[in-house]
């Protein structure tokens, strides 16, 4: 199981086994991580814009859009591509309580 896990994203955690290892080491050319903070500030910013509560695990792949690695990876991918990567990511917000918003502290 993994070790390392920022505490908000625990619907995150797994393992890698003999069948889903060789999916991943085949098939993903790149992995981005981001911070916590960066979790939060993404949970926050869904909020404030499309006033939808998103869980911290939704909030890793808008995190990612926003991160500066990401945007010099989709500028990359553009120009071997001839046009803008698509992209698409789940929100969704079933492990979320209301009554304890990470920015609310």
């Amino acid at each position: 199981p993994q070790r390392i896990c920022a505490p908000c994203t625990d619907g995150l955690r797994t393992s890698l086994g003999a069948i889903t290892w060789p999916i991943i080491r085949d098939r993903v050319a790149h992995c981005i991580t981001v911070s916590e903070e960066e979790i939060i500030a993404a949970m926050r910013l869904v909020w404030e814009r499309m006033k939808l509560v998103i869980e911290p695990s939704a909030a890793v792949g808008v995190a990612v859009l926003l991160s500066a690695e990401f945007a010099d990876l989709a500028r990359e991918t553009a120009g071997n591509l001839g046009r803008s990567p698509r992209v698409g990511v789940v929100l969704c917000g079933g492990n979320v309580s209301l009554d304890r918003l990470p920015w609310q502290n």
